[in-house]
């Protein structure tokens, strides 16, 4: 792996699914020589799409790493998932390499991933490229499709070459750069050069100056500064090729031979251990920094963290730090990889993909070295399901499988719900949760029954009010007393407690308050005259947040809410720590019910971007879900931006009503806001529920 970094070319491919980005990277590799047996994803013999999930649904669910030498140039390639589903996969693959080359199929145009994938690749800095792929379908519209990038993208999206014929006639390209023959090609690429030309000189305004004079650039000036241009993002170059046939496919590898970005040119922002900013050069001199950009669990080699390096050289036995790790430890073995298959290297400089086994304390975003580099950016996963072993006993075994989908999945999550007293899981999508539910089954032989989980209500109260218990037991021996009285006020979130509590007017004996953000309880000790001793408060405390966690009407947690202790009753012999307790939670509970409770219901922002013409329906939709509409905004090429606030109660399976409105054509995102009062005739069904499924659990 001794290459030179300024010929290496990390590249992603990406885009919406179907646009064939498994079977470019399949042709390639077929082309070159490098795999001789057949490649299809209908087939389920994809070099790339090796999982027997990928196989079975013929998607790419992974992202994957091949490599090839081409034309003198090292060539790394992910490929990457084309589902929403499975961004997570993209991102960290975005994260791993220099230029994202963003497919379009050319006879479906810019779909909803595209736009997706196009703004992650902006977002984590690096160049872009577009490959319009599939130009031998029939129903191509070359130029129109060009307009529509161009649209939706920004005038900098300019093609590199053009196709000459499409569908059955598709024959070959012809270079919008270089003078040369043009019969047949679909847009003239006399019409595109001086333009292009004029695009790439931008970068260097001493060429520019030279060229506003007369004097075109040479060619080894265009080559440096299209590569420096489609950095800086003032170039962002249309390639066309057919993965399926191979026309054009030499010429898009000398094309991203010379417009991908090399290591060679690539800075990264570091943190030292002060917190200071610290520029990474790809110097192999230099001290080691490397980033974990995906993690994943072969079942042979188990643990494989795949590493980008910047800076420094990686050697095998080498003792290095991680950001992830408290101590320094021994990567035992290097690898490259190529699909599913591993094979040992002694070391990597920087520009270099590789991959280490069974290192624990390697995990996805951890920085290899003494500096730290950010972490990237996932994100929130929003469709949940409870989940449990369809297996008794089987316990232990979920949660290891579980373990390992985290591991190498960032946008799955698994949490023990201590409210609902459920395990609940996380991902993107039904079908995310789907494809995690069928490779726990193949790969950890463990299956899960699942369910929706239960929406995460609150309990509070609306107004004021007070009242006392006692709590009064005798059964031979000591006996047990305490007798509470306490007054329950509304503490709305946001309330600064010590204001709160210092009011004199509320309490005027308040000796002590005590706050507790977790589910903002502002808990107020107004007692006076020891009718409560202080050694029995701590007890009441207790009975009011197991109470509390209980929840009182419908079982749900209850927040926002203040309490203030101001009198009570006690016995030189039968009071007791208990007794105090049971007192404070029963104290709690009839108080509580006197309040005007209320169910708390938590709202969600809503972002859906859907085709204009349909934008009506997705907005008539949100108001059935009692959705709140915020505004809308131009998403570009046919595109509006819904925004709404909606119950989230409203929203788990929303995934396939959008689906089914907008053609799949609609992408949602959703992130928590506040909680917020459950209508009426809402709340009464919650409670209905809740009571029903106590009792059948008796």
């Amino acid at each position: 792996m001794a290459n030179k970094i300024e010929d290496i070319r990390n590249i992603a491919f990406c885009g919406h699914g179907n646009s064939g980005k498994t079977t470019l990277a399949d042709a390639i590799l077929n082309d070159l020589g490098l795999v001789k047996r057949p490649a299809s994803v209908d087939d389920g013999t994809s070099i790339c799409d090796f999982d027997e999930e990928e196989k079975t649904h013929k998607y790419t669910i992974e992202a994957s790493v091949i490599h090839f030498d081409y034309a003198g140039k090292r060539f790394n390639v992910i490929d990457t998932p084309g589902y929403p589903d499975f961004i997570g996969q993209t991102i960290g693959a975005l994260n791993g390499v220099d230029t994202a080359a963003i497919v379009i199929n050319a006879q479906s145009g810019i779909e909803v991933n595209t736009r997706r994938v196009f703004n992650e690749a902006k977002k984590a800095g690096i160049g872009r490229i577009i490959i319009v792929n599939k130009l031998d379908a029939d129903n191509v519209d070359f130029p129109k499709l060009t307009e529509t990038i161009q649209d939706v993208f920004g005038t900098e999206c300019v093609p590199l070459n053009v196709p000459i014929g499409h569908g059955a006639d598709f024959k070959g390209v012809v270079s919008t750069l270089k003078e040369g023959a043009a019969d047949g090609a679909l847009i003239d690429p006399n019409d595109i050069r001086e333009n292009l030309i004029e695009t790439i000189v931008t970068a260097d305004e001493a060429v520019m100056e030279r060229y506003l004079e007369g004097t075109p650039p040479t060619d080894e000036e265009l080559s440096r500064l299209l590569v420096q241009a489609v950095k800086e993002g003032t170039l962002i170059p249309i390639l066309c090729v057919s993965g399926k046939t191979k026309i054009g496919l030499r010429d898009l590898l000398d094309e991203l031979s010379q417009c991908a970005i090399p290591p060679s040119v690539v800075t990264k922002i570091a943190k030292n251990a002060d917190g200071e900013e610290v520029e990474v050069a790809p110097d192999p001199n230099g001290q080691i920094v490397a980033q974990v950009f995906k993690t994943r669990i072969d079942p042979f080699v188990q643990k494989l963290s795949l590493i980008r390096i910047y800076s420094g050289v990686l050697k095998n036995g080498m003792t290095v730090s991680a950001s992830t790790s408290r101590r320094g430890f021994k990567i035992a073995q290097l690898f490259e990889i190529q699909a599913n298959e591993t094979h040992g290297v002694e070391e990597a400089g920087p520009g270099s993909i590789v991959a280490a086994a069974k290192v624990e304390e390697l995990h996805t975003c951890s920085t290899l070295g003494d500096l730290i580099l950010p972490r990237f950016s996932y994100p929130t996963p929003m469709v949940g399901l409870a989940a449990s072993p369809k297996s008794r006993g089987d316990e232990s075994k979920l949660s290891g499988a579980l373990a390992k989908v985290c591991e190498e999945d960032p946008t799955f999550l698994q949490d023990r719900n201590e409210q609902t007293k459920q395990l609940v899981i996380t991902g993107m999508s039904e079908l995310h949760l789907q494809i995690i539910q069928e490779r726990l089954k193949r790969r950890d032989k463990v299956e899960i029954e699942t369910k929706e989980p239960k929406i995460p209500y609150r309990e509070t109260i609306q107004i004021n009010a007070e009242g006392s218990y006692r709590h009064k037991k005798q059964s031979g021996g000591a006996g047990q007393f305490g007798e509470v009285h306490i007054r329950m006020y509304p503490f709305p979130g946001g309330t600064d407690p010590e204001t709160f509590a210092s009011n004199k007017e509320m309490f005027p004996t308040m000796k002590s308050f005590q706050h507790f953000p977790e589910n903002n309880f502002l808990w107020v000790d107004s007692v006076v005259g020891g009718t409560i001793p202080g050694n029995f408060m701590p007890a009441i405390e207790k009975g009011f947040k197991e109470r509390m966690v209980r929840g009182v009407i419908a079982g749900y947690q209850v927040q926002d809410i203040c309490v203030e202790v101001y009198f009570g009753k006690h016995h030189p012999v039968d009071s007791n720590e208990q007794a105090f307790k049971t007192a404070g939670s029963m104290a709690f509970k009839t108080v509580f019910l006197q309040a005007k409770p209320a169910l708390l219901e938590p709202i969600i922002l809503l972002e859906a971007t859907v085709p204009t013409d349909r934008v009506g329906d997705v907005s008539s939709d949100l108001s059935t879900r009692r959705g709140r509409p915020l505004g809308m905004e131009s998403a570009g090429g046919g595109m509006q931006t819904v925004r709404a606030e909606v119950p989230f109660s409203e929203v788990t399976t929303y995934s396939r009503t959008l689906a089914s409105m907008t053609g799949g054509q609609g992408s949602y995102s959703i992130e928590f806001n506040r909680y917020d009062v459950v209508p009426g005739n809402v709340q009464q069904q919650v409670i209905a529920a809740a009571k029903l499924e106590d009792e059948e659990e008796e």
